[in-house]
């Protein structure tokens, strides 16, 4: 293990501010927490002060693979953890892509990005510098799209290259801003957009050419084996075939498919953006990240005549799963596939969070129909199921040309706490929801989450067993005890680093297997009990910096909404929370008197 530990702990540091960089060899994090997310959040209380303003130079950004990446199928994805700039806490995002076998290739296990440029920048890292290269000509592009076309011509190399780049929206500090890697995978969740923006830091190019050497070939190739043809099977079938955009004719026909900013969970235009309908009117092909035999990515080809050509047109790629389905179709009232796509194609193009975006319209579209706000906020007037209305305010996002926009830019939280209309803002902890109204534990997850996202605890499908198991919903404590133990679970898988649409696939004896064979004497008992070590560090560190859940709003409209289990009450959802919050204190506590 010693070999192989250390062939992944090298940690590259740069210093925008400064225009320096340096490597550091971490045997101790890499030995101790696997890697992924286990390293980032030691890095992270390194690195980044409680009292830190996340878009300040004080924040970082740092990216960590593990020690699966770039060895066993399905081990591709990046985790980048950073202070949110939509609610202040630690963050964390993932991204797959071709961006964690680059990093492996390269040689680097983790980079961490500091201070603040004092004009626009991109990075080439290759595995021996790093050079600060000048985006004064990028800064501004529209297209994210446009940004990686541009660098892929200016930088050809030899080996595997990863480009991470943001769009307008994160250099305007658009809360919710995200980073586009390659062309159509993402940092979604929780601003890392605005963070890039707020340190110049127009896009990160990673080159990687290095080799490294398997401990036991042999070994190696069985396990790898089995997992590859576990990965061929049912556990990821759904995700090759239709995609997450499978989800949403089964969550529609249980009434838990967000619709019209949550008024329901049954949506009558379901049927015409669901996977089915859009892979036989649009599919054009799927793609796969780097070592991925899945092939989860579903591209829809969209085509537009020109202005001043009859007859010829030019056809645009829009990649689409579940959530931007839900939260930009659904919960707009979005029933026309094509529209649905042109909305997601501005969304991509301005470099945006697809979840945050829709929940900011769809408040705003209810808002301006009860009065609450009027067209000379909207400038567009903004109707349910109007797609090219959408289109123009997603543009009024990133531009802000009035104080409302403005407003939008920093959330629904923030928008409606200062225009009215709360009760009818989907946030918790000022972050917009993933699209899964399927009961108490889905929304109890959400608060008690650090990604903010369906798959910190996957508890929608919690929920979804006892909807079709006719059970009734456990204890308030046990339901935390489930959700808790699943997340903690996840962090192991996000430590190795493993797409959890893989989870199926990665069981505990699976990774003991794939952890021998690379020289790991780790065994079941002692994983899980790391993952639960990881979950509670980073979670005493959101409390650290003054994260209270119990404290937190919970929408009205969740519990005026029914989900396939009932109305979601209140009180069931803070006595989770309460189980949680006691869980977590007496892990800070014990931590200081240690």
């Amino acid at each position: 293990m010693v070999d192989w530990v250390k062939s992944l702990s090298r940690v590259l540091y740069v210093d925008l501010s400064r225009k320096l960089f340096w490597t550091e060899e971490r045997e101790d994090l890499f030995s101790k927490w696997l890697g992924g997310v286990g390293v980032a959040v030691q890095l992270y209380k390194e690195e980044v002060g409680k009292d830190a303003d996340p878009l300040s130079p004080e924040n970082a950004i740092i990216l960590s693979i593990g020690p699966l990446t770039g060895v066993f199928p399905m081990a591709s994805k990046v985790v980048a953890v950073f202070k949110s700039p939509l609610n202040g806490f630690i963050a964390e995002s993932h991204a797959g892509g071709r961006a964690a076998a680059v990093m492996r290739f390269a040689g680097y296990g983790s980079i961490v990005i500091r201070g603040a440029s004092d004009r626009p920048v991109y990075l080439v890292v290759d595995e021996e510098r790093v050079r600060f290269r000048d985006a004064g000509a990028l800064w501004g592009m529209k297209s994210s799209e446009t940004v990686g076309k541009v660098l892929r011509e200016a930088l050809p190399a030899a080996g595997y290259r990863t480009i991470m780049r943001i769009g307008r929206a994160g250099e305007r500090l658009v809360r919710y801003a995200n980073v586009t890697v390659e062309t159509y995978r993402h940092f979604g969740r929780m601003g890392l957009g605005a963070v890039f923006g707020s340190k110049k830091l127009k896009a990160l190019v990673v080159i990687g050419r290095k080799g490294f050497r398997l401990p036991d070939v042999r070994a190696y190739r069985e396990i790898y084996k089995e997992i590859y043809d576990l990965t061929k099977g049912a556990a990821t079938r759904k995700y090759h075939d239709l995609g997450t955009a499978a989800n949403v004719n089964p969550l529609n026909a249980i009434k838990a498919l967000p619709t019209r900013n949550f008024s329901s969970g049954r949506f009558e235009g379901a049927e015409n953006i669901s996977g089915e309908s859009l892979a036989e009117k649009h599919l054009s092909r799927r793609v796969a990240c780097l070592a991925c035999p899945v092939a989860c990515i579903h591209l829809a080809a969209i085509r537009e005549e020109y202005e001043d050509e009859k007859y010829f047109y030019k056809v645009e790629n829009v990649p689409y799963d579940y959530e931007p389905i839900y939260s930009l179709g659904s919960n707009l009232g979005i029933n026309d596939s094509y529209g649905l796509l042109k909305v997601i194609k501005a969304v991509e193009d301005e470099g945006l969070d697809s979840i945050s975006t829709g929940v900011v319209l769809a408040w705003a579209t209810e808002a301006l129909e009860k009065g609450v706000i009027s067209l000379k906020e909207t400038i567009v007037e903004l109707k349910w199921g109007d797609w090219r209305s959408y289109v123009e305010a997603i543009g009024y996002i990133v531009k802000q040309p009035n104080e409302f926009y403005r407003s939008l830019a920093m959330g629904v939280e923030y928008a409606a706490s200062k225009y009215g209309g709360l009760d009818f803002a989907l946030a918790y902890n000022n972050v917009e929801p993933a699209g899964y109204h399927t009961g108490p534990l889905f929304h109890a997850s959400l608060v008690i989450g650090a990604r903010h996202s369906h798959l910190d605890a996957g508890a929608y499908s919690m929920d979804e067993k006892l909807v079709s198991s006719g059970s009734t919903l456990p204890p308030p404590e046990e339901a935390a005890k489930l959700i808790i133990d699943e997340e903690s679970w996840r962090q192991v898988l996000n430590s190795l680093v493993i797409c959890l649409f893989a989870r199926g696939v990665y069981s505990k004896q699976i990774v003991e297997k794939a952890l021998r064979a690379l020289g790991y004497t780790i065994d079941g008992a002692q994983l899980t009990e790391l993952g639960r070590a990881i979950y509670l560090e980073k979670h005493a560190i959101k409390f650290l910096e003054g994260f209270d859940p119990e404290k937190v709003r919970i929408p009205k409209r969740v519990t005026e909404t029914p989900t396939p289990l009932g109305h979601v009450t209140e009180s069931y959802l803070k006595a989770i929370i309460s189980y949680y919050s006691k869980l977590v204190k007496e892990y800070i506590s014990k931590s200081r008197s240690t």
